[in-house]
């Protein structure tokens, strides 16, 4: 951090790195201001080394949409510098405020502190905003570290909510009008969303409200099925004030972590509840290159068999993790098993192995889950754990992940979910290298206890905790709600002390020569790569260029989620057009709205103005 040379390894700004100390009592304000006058001077000079000489060397740059129309990092002064050199001709920043209330002095650690600030500002299409973080160098200045700059909206086209809603009076018209538009009989929609599950009818309900029509595509014949039949007897592993959604959150005398089948049902009345159109027990059957100028032709049947054909310009995949990508391992035998063998994906019910032994394989969260089902309806289970498994209860571990940020007495969810974002991966997989071990020490009796019956545990990625195994293997990881208790207790039954070698006709035989006898065999394996799903869909000469959806990108940013998922451009061969939408409550409602501002500006004929 201390200005000399650029920072090949991502370090974080301690003090002692900075050869400084700071006075808790610092006019945290009057430090901001100074330091946002000369920020916006600069920026509105377009001048981005009199920019750059405000930071600290191993400064970052976080920008999503609002500066290059994409999510970018980037990491020290010389990357920072040329981004800026680069987009800041193309742009009229202005109208710069910085809010007063929000900056204030942290210090998450004995050895860590900064300044952090919150900003709005104008770009020539769009309002955005902006959070700073400054910290303390040895000569008693302030530079900055980190800066995040987020698209809100787009001048020209606000969302239609508030004194912008409808204010017409219907006069009992509503009724058709409503079913005429839900069946698309008067106009076409603009976008199909493949997938009625959080991500589908979140993204559903930002382009509805940038007056954007978009159909969503149910296979199943309720929203919210996937909730009712997998998840049935389990709840929500983040807790409510995490989990809202947009426009509509949850109410306040909701539990706090939320059923399923609650959930489900909540699911379902919002799509009623902000008039999104769905189109439930259908399925999509092509996705091809458009005509009429359109860029896809997408081909559905409905439940009653009637086939129909959208041209649209634009394709959202929400299809989350799905049994067509289900990830199940070739172990020889199961011909000869005289059970039954099932991936996760389709377990429903507990009660519908009622008196049978059943063995489930692997050890994150889905096994657990089916696990303590299990257990709470006195069915006989055993978990095979094949590799070891990162634990954190949700009732020490989430609270001290999230911090003030998400709490009872927390900021409003949309600064938080700003706030949250503001810090890069690379900076956020350091703090929670700090963390980790904090979680453990709280968690001490539960892992304890684990590796006392041979549960293996492990730190996650680099000791850094869930989130990057969240980011990069979508697995790997359980949040505890109970069923570690269960299996110290010897109610989930364990086998972690060899490998699978194949199937018998009664159960399971390991390389050690161990056997495991069961009924039934269920494989809590977890998925294969997300985009199998959407190459079933669309012609083979375009898999190629599908990105992968999951994982980090060089810079730190996820692949293609909440992105789109091939290169921009008019030709369909680029797969313009197509992008992905997937994560919990918490992930999509923030980015949903990222993927309709997008869309948006497409449809407006902006977006090339910016890129």
């Amino acid at each position: 951090m201390v200005e000399t040379a650029q920072a090949c390894v991502t370090l974080l700004p301690t003090l002692q790195r900075l050869g400084s100390t700071v006075d808790p009592n610092i006019d945290a304000l009057a430090i901001a201001k100074a330091w946002f006058a000369s920020f916006v001077a600069a920026i509105s000079s377009k001048d981005a080394t009199a920019v750059v000489d405000l930071f600290v060397d191993d400064a970052f740059w976080r920008d999503t949409l609002a500066l290059t129309w994409d999510y970018h990092t980037y990491e020290g002064r010389d990357r920072v510098k040329k981004f800026l050199a680069d987009q800041l001709p193309k742009f009229n920043l202005a109208a710069f405020k910085l809010h007063e209330d929000l900056v204030g002095l942290q210090t998450p650690f004995e050895d860590l502190a900064w300044i952090q600030g919150y900003f709005t500002f104008d770009t020539t299409v769009g309002h955005a905003s902006g959070i700073f973080r400054l910290v303390p160098l040895a000569n008693g200045s302030w530079k900055g570290h980190t800066v995040y700059t987020n698209l809100e909206d787009l001048k020209d086209f606000p969302e239609k909510i508030g004194p912008l809603r409808n204010s017409e009076a219907n006069h009992g018209k509503w009724a058709e009008a409503r079913k005429r538009e839900q069946e698309c009989l008067d106009e076409e929609p603009s976008v199909i969303v493949v997938g009625g599950g959080q991500s589908g009818l979140e993204v559903a309900a930002r382009l509805k409200v940038l007056g954007v029509k978009a159909l969503v595509i149910e296979r199943n014949e309720r929203v919210g099925d996937n909730w009712r039949k997998r998840y049935a007897a389990l709840c929500l592993h983040d807790p409510v004030w995490y989990d809202h959604m947009p426009y509509l959150p949850f109410p306040p005398t909701w539990p706090v972590f939320t059923p399923a089948l609650k959930l489900a049902d909540w699911l379902e009345s919002y799509a009623h509840a902000l008039e999104l159109n769905v189109w439930t027990s259908a399925k999509v059957m092509s996705i091809e290159p458009g005509t009429n100028g359109k860029k896809w032709s997408v081909k559905l049947v409905r439940g009653d068999k009637r086939e129909r054909v959208f041209e649209v310009n634009h394709v959202v995949f929400a299809l989350g993790f799905s049994s067509d990508t289900v990830g199940v391992p070739d172990i020889p035998g199961q011909d000869e098993f005289k059970g039954q063998v099932l991936h996760a994906s389709k377990y429903k019910l507990a009660t519908d192995h009622l008196g049978k032994k059943v063995v489930v394989v692997g050890a994150c969260t889905s096994a657990h889950d089916i696990c303590s089902d299990f257990v709470d309806h006195g069915v006989d289970v055993t978990m095979v754990q094949r590799s070891s498994t990162y634990v954190m209860s949700t009732k020490y571990g989430i609270p001290m992940l999230l911090g003030a940020l998400y709490g009872e007495n927390g900021p409003p969810t949309d600064l938080a979910d700003r706030m949250n974002s503001s810090f890069p991966n690379a900076i956020v997989k350091l703090l929670h290298q700090r963390v980790t071990p904090m979680i453990a020490e709280a968690d001490r009796d539960i892992l304890d206890g684990l590796r006392k019956v041979g549960f293996k545990l492990n730190m996650g990625e680099d000791g850094s905790g869930v989130l990057q195994l969240i980011w990069k293997k979508i697995g790997g990881y359980y949040l505890d709600v109970g069923a570690s208790q269960k299996i110290i207790d010897g109610k989930i039954k364990l086998k972690a002390d060899g490998h699978i070698s194949r199937f018998t006709p009664t159960g399971l035989l390991f390389e050690d020569g161990s056997t495991l006898n069961a009924d039934v065999v269920i494989f809590a394996t977890g998925y294969r790569d997300a985009r199998e799903a959407y190459l079933q869909l669309l012609p083979t000469y375009l898999h190629s260029a599908v990105q992968p959806i999951w994982g980090i990108d060089e810079e730190g940013e996820l692949n293609s989620v909440s992105r789109e998922i091939g290169g921009r451009g008019p030709d369909a061969n680029k797969v313009a057009g197509l992008w992905s939408l997937m994560g919990n409550l918490a992930m999509c409602r923030f980015f949903s709205k990222h993927v309709a501002l997008q869309i948006k500006a497409y449809e407006e004929g902006i977006f090339g103005e910016r890129y």
